[in-house]
């Protein structure tokens, strides 16, 4: 995109119930790799209506949960 000047970052992000199902990549937030992942892998939730996600910053260490409701693209904190 023209004029956009955001840094992107490299995560590791994983189901939380599929550890071995993790990529990396390289996005500008937390959230905006979790809905990467989900965008290619959201088949491998358990319910096909939610799935969350760990998403860790390779850079630093940092790490969130997020449950994404596949249906509506919905994004939250996991509970």
């Amino acid at each position: 995109m023209a004029g956009t000047n955001q840094e992107t970052h490299r995560f590791r992000v994983h189901a939380r119930h599929l550890d071995h199902h993790a990529r990396v990549l390289e996005e500008t937030c937390f959230e905006a790799a979790a809905v990467a992942f989900v965008e290619d892998f959201g088949e491998i939730g358990l319910d096909g209506q939610e799935i969350s996600v760990i998403v860790r910053n390779l850079d630093d260490g940092h790490e969130h949960c997020f449950s994404i409701d596949l249906d509506s693209g919905e994004t939250a904190p996991c509970r």
